[in-house]
């Protein structure tokens, strides 16, 4: 039996993961230097929240082209995460795949919902 639809984007799984990330990226940057505030930690914030904002956009737009449209953007922030990660890493802020896990998961799944919005009926 499938799961209800979801009622909000806070039902959805991949928003949930996403949120989940966005958490643990403003955790792991308290940790950055200072020097870092307005550059890395900024960038990565905002690369990180842009994910689950999108979702949450287009999840009440009401044609699948704008939904998938947005859900894209989503995914264009989890590889822009994706560098930050990676420079993170290279600046010695950051333990070798340090939330990369979790970015491919959340990734998985933006390209999945996206997939099925392009190609349902509804």
């Amino acid at each position: 039996m499938a799961p209800p639809p979801a009622r909000t984007f806070e039902d959805l799984v991949v928003w949930q993961k996403g949120h989940a990330l966005v958490l643990r990226v403003y955790r792991v940057t308290a940790g950055f230097p200072k020097t870092e505030i307005y550059g890395l930690t900024a960038q990565m914030r905002q690369a990180a929240s842009s994910i689950p904002a999108n979702i949450a956009e287009g999840f009440k737009r009401a044609s699948r082209p704008d939904k998938a449209r947005l859900l894209n953007v989503a995914q264009g922030s989890a590889e822009e995460l994706r560098y930050y990660l990676r420079l993170a890493h290279d600046l010695g802020y950051l333990v070798s795949g340090e939330m990369a896990a979790d970015l491919d998961e959340v990734s998985r799944l933006l390209d999945a919902y996206r997939r099925k919005i392009l190609s349902s009926q509804a």
